[in-house]
This record gives C-alpha cells, sequence and structure tokens, in this order.
C-alpha cells in the first residue's frame, strides 16, 4: 500500500469549470457491512444534497488485481470483482482484502474492448447463490448465472456451469457496453454497446446501444415498451455505468464520440438520440442528458448513487464525478464536481457502499492506462 493510499485524502471540489479540488472537508467511516445489489433507500440520502462534497480515501482494500472490470457486493460486505482479460470472479474479503480465486467463465474471449465485462449478484442470493456475469465470446455478448458454492471445493473450481439466460448481443472490437445490475424492482438490466455500428443503436430489433431489462431468467418483463422484448431504451452509443437513485429513478452513462459524454435519466422506451445527436440537442423525439462533459474530462464507466448524488468513475479523464441531484429530471441540483483527478490514474467501476461510502476500481492494468506499483486496486472512499 502506497503512503498515499495508507493516509487518508480529503478533497473538497469546487465550482470551477474542470472541477479541480479546493479546501478540505472530513467524512465519518463507512459501516461495517453492505447490503448486496440494493440501491439506497428514499430515506438514505437527503432529497436536495448540497452544492459542494467532499471525498476522502479511506484506505486500499487491495492490489495487484489484473483488468478488474465488474465489482459487486456479497451480503456478507465482501466483494466479487471480474478480470476482463484473465475472464475470471475473484472474492475479495471486505475487511482485509484477501483475495480468493472463484474460477473462470468459459467461452470468454477478451480480443478488443470484449471479455468479462461486468458482474452482479442475484436478490435472492441468500437462497441460491447465483452470480451473473456479462461477457464476450467468439460470436456475441452474453449474459449467464453460475452458482458459487461457498461452502465447499477447490479454489478456482467454486463457480458452477454457466447457465446462459441472453444471448446474441452483437459483439465488436469496441463498445461492447457490458453493466449488469439488478434493479429495486429485482429485475436484471444490462447496458450494452453499438459495437461501432451505429445503425444498431436505432433498431429495435437489434439488442445493440440499448439498456436491457429482463427477469432473473432472461425474459422480456412487465413494464418494458415491447411485451416480447428486453428492450428498455435505445439510441446508445456505449453504456457502461447501472445505478439507481433513492427515488428509485434508473440513471446511466454513456460514453460519447468526440464531443460530449452523458449521463442521462433512463425512461421506458426513451430514444438518446445516437447516433444522430451526441449530448444535448434541440431535434424532437430525443431524450437529453441530465449532463455532459467533454470526452477528455470523463469516459465514464462504472456509476453509483450515494448521498443524494450519482458518482461516475472516469477513465480518460482519470477522475471521480459527483453529480449532485434534486427531485428535478432534467439537469442537476448544482455543477458537477470532480475528484481525484489523476491520483489514482483510470477509473473503472464505482459501487455504493453503505449511505456514505463507495468502493472504486482502479483501471491502469486493462492495456491503455500507464500501471503503478499496487496496480490495480480497490479503494475505499467515504463521500458526502
Amino acid at each position: 500500500m502506497t503512503a498515499l493510499a495508507a493516509g487518508s485524502l480529503v478533497l473538497t471540489a469546487g465550482c470551477s469549470p474542470d472541477g479541480g479540488p479546493g479546501a478540505a472537508g472530513t467524512a465519518s467511516p463507512p459501516p461495517a457491512s453492505h447490503p448486496a445489489s440494493a440501491p439506497p433507500s428514499p430515506s438514505a440520502s437527503p432529497r436536495t444534497p448540497p452544492a459542494k462534497g467532499s471525498v476522502k480515501v479511506v484506505s486500499t482494500l487491495t492490489g495487484g488485481l489484473d483488468s478488474p472490470w465488474g465489482l459487486a457486493a456479497l451480503p456478507d460486505g465482501d466483494l466479487l470483482v471480474s478480470s476482463r482479460v484473465k475472464g475470471t470472479i475473484t472474492r475479495i474479503d471486505g475487511e482485509s482484502g484477501k483475495k480468493t480465486l472463484l474460477g473462470s467463465v468459459p467461452g470468454v474471449s477478451p480480443a478488443g474492448e470484449g471479455g468479462l465485462l461486468g458482474i452482479a449478484v442475484a436478490p435472492t442470493y441468500g437462497a441460491d447463490h447465483m452470480v451473473y456475469a456479462y461477457f464476450t465470446t467468439e460470436s456475441d455478448n452474453r449474459i449467464a448465472r453460475m452458482q458459487y458454492d461457498e461452502d465447499g471445493g477447490t479454489p478456482g473450481q467454486l463457480l458452477g456451469a454457466p447457465d446462459t439466460i441472453l444471448r446474441g448481443i452483437p459483439k465488436g472490437s469496441v463498445h461492447n457496453g457490458g453493466r449488469i445490475a439488478f434493479g429495486p424492482d429485482r429485475m436484471l438490466y444490462a447496458g450494452t454497446g453499438e459495437t461501432g455500428d451505429t445503425g444498431l443503436a436505432q433498431d429495435k430489433e437489434s439488442l445493440a446501444g440499448k439498456i436491457l431489462r429482463m427477469s432473473p431468467d432472461g425474459q422480456p418483463v412487465h413494464g418494458n415498451p415491447a411485451a416480447d422484448s428486453v428492450v428498455y431504451s435505445y439510441g446508445h452509443r456505449n453504456v457502461q455505468g447501472l445505478a439507481w437513485d433513492g427515488e428509485g429513478r434508473l440513471w446511466a452513462s454513456e460514453f460519447g464520440q468526440d464531443t460530449w459524454d452523458e449521463l442521462n435519466r433512463i425512461v421506458p422506451d426513451g430514444d438518446y438520440g445516437w447516433p444522430k445527436a451526441e449530448g444535448r440537442t434541440r431535434e424532437k423525439g430525443f431524450v437529453g442528458p441530465v449532463a455532459q462533459w467533454k470526452t477528455s474530462q470523463a469516459s465514464p464507466s462504472g456509476i453509483a448513487f450515494a448521498q443524494g448524488s450519482v458518482w461516475m468513475a472516469g477513465l480518460r479523464g482519470e477522475r471521480l464525478w459527483r453529480i449532485p441531484l434534486s427531485g428535478g429530471e432534467r439537469e442537476p441540483f448544482a455543477a458537477p464536481q470532480s475528484f481525484l483527478k489523476g491520483t489514482y490514474g483510470r477509473l473503472r467501476t464505482v459501487l455504493a457502499a453503505g449511505d456514505d461510502s463507495l468502493w472504486l476500481v482502479t483501471s491502469n492494468t486493462d492495456t491503455r492506462g500507464t500501471p503503478k506499483p499496487g496496480d490495480d486496486r480497490i479503494l475505499l472512499l467515504t463521500v458526502r
């Protein structure tokens, strides 16, 4: 652990154009255990958060991870992390950081931006021990579930055979999406990319460039725009972040091309404009972003909700963004702020770890970063 990570780093951002850090603040320690696959309750965070927030790096939970991508919490507070390149899932002790290899997901093809991407823990995990994974194969992207044997077996061989619940999500060398998460309705959501074939985003018959909503066994569910389809929203370029706020509203982060990255409020059957629009637009029929950034400042991947704000991990931007929300639908309560700019390099995934804390995963060993000793790592933050 580096001296920086071993200590406590506190940043309070102002509202400057680049979201630069300002004066120091404080934050309380995180809770001892964290619920799995559940968004904060409406009472967990204030409806209108403060205009200025703070981030405190409490510790580095673990390091030495190879191309970490997905992160999910188990009911006891331990974490599961996926390796995009190796195609493995590893359990991380939530207190000591000890790593236990669960096993490999068969059929993963990590070429380009593909590989083993998002993972999620079933809301029924206490009864069935099911873990879900989104991954790229030689022919497509797909979602499968596997049973995790916590009680026996040999390390590295603790995952049952995958049961594919959804296949045929188009794949590409780029823009494979990959984030999956269970919503407050206990349905499974997935963010996909348009694979570089921009026309697929507007094609409702294609699973590419979409947010998908399905039952835990991969079937369309009541409330979807079309009764026989898992497509929930469309017109997306590359969705890699999904989170629900305290009011149960769905938010998604999206990679732009050359101009604007986006944070979107997701509504059923919403058309988010790609490839006809990137960022805010006056064209009718499109749902515009709630917030947008130059691609050099964000290139967003994972998002999480805590303390009345969406927190967004930036890859190219190498920073953590805070977007304070209110009950409104169209814009943040206050200007987005950035933290940790350049401190830990590229940031891939952020996961709520309690009412006022987050897990943050770096992404410097994933071919595009500059790894430092100890990379990649999982950091524990407290936020407000």
